[in-house]
């Protein structure tokens, strides 16, 4: 009896440890599988820039940079969503602890500089449509539009990824799947943190400069 005990044991060991392998592979393709999408994302992205440079120029006697970008309000739209990264990196430290109180919490945070930095771009969108400064104007705001608005895109699709995560974290705590998502999740909002700064340097800074 005693020896069947022990095998039941040991084949609950194996079982335990199968499952837990299968999770963990299964977790690194998801990772794999971002990376994979994220590489595709930088085809695009250095599409949209290259597009930008070429239709910089042409202003079709319409305004500038100069004229129409507001650095001020760029640097601080550009600030939102730097500190949206660090909140996320929190986020991640507390996941780490096991601490799932600590993961909403800065991961709450992190979803409401996300949102001020959407509206922030759409006020800004909505501005200059309203002053006749449409994609339709010129070549230039028409590049302007396309890559600027892809990554606002972007940004707002993290939101809605990030609102499924909270949701899950919330009502199941921090599984192996919740912390992959975590995982996958923080690659994408670094990522476009990085676009960004890409843009305001090229967009907006190399423009008004």
């Amino acid at each position: 009896m005693t020896a069947h005990i022990l095998d039941r044991s040991s084949t609950g060991l194996v079982q335990g440890h199968g499952r837990g392998h299968d999770d963990h592979a299964h977790g690194s393709a998801k990772v794999l599988g971002l990376w994979v999408y994220l590489m595709s994302d930088c085809i695009l992205f250095g599409s949209l820039f290259a597009s930008y440079v070429v239709l910089g120029g042409a202003y079709a006697g319409g305004p500038t940079q100069k004229d129409i970008f507001e650095l001020p309000f760029v640097l601080a739209e550009t600030f939102v969503l730097l500190f949206s990264s660090i909140t996320y990196g929190y986020a991640m430290l507390a996941m780490h602890r096991a601490d799932r109180r600590g993961v909403l919490r800065w991961l709450g945070l992190t979803f409401a500089l996300g949102a001020v930095f959407v509206g922030m771009e759409i006020h800004e969108f909505g501005h200059l449509i309203a002053e006749g400064y449409g994609p339709d104007r010129s070549a230039f705001l028409s590049g302007f539009f396309a890559l600027v608005g892809t990554h606002g895109l972007h940004v707002a699709s993290g939101l809605v990824w990030m609102a499924v995560v909270l949701h899950q974290v919330a009502s199941r705590g921090l599984t192996a799947t919740n912390v992959t998502r975590l995982s996958c999740l923080s690659l994408f909002w670094h990522f476009l943190d990085l676009v960004w700064i890409c843009v305001f340097t090229i967009v907006y800074l190399f423009g008004v400069l």
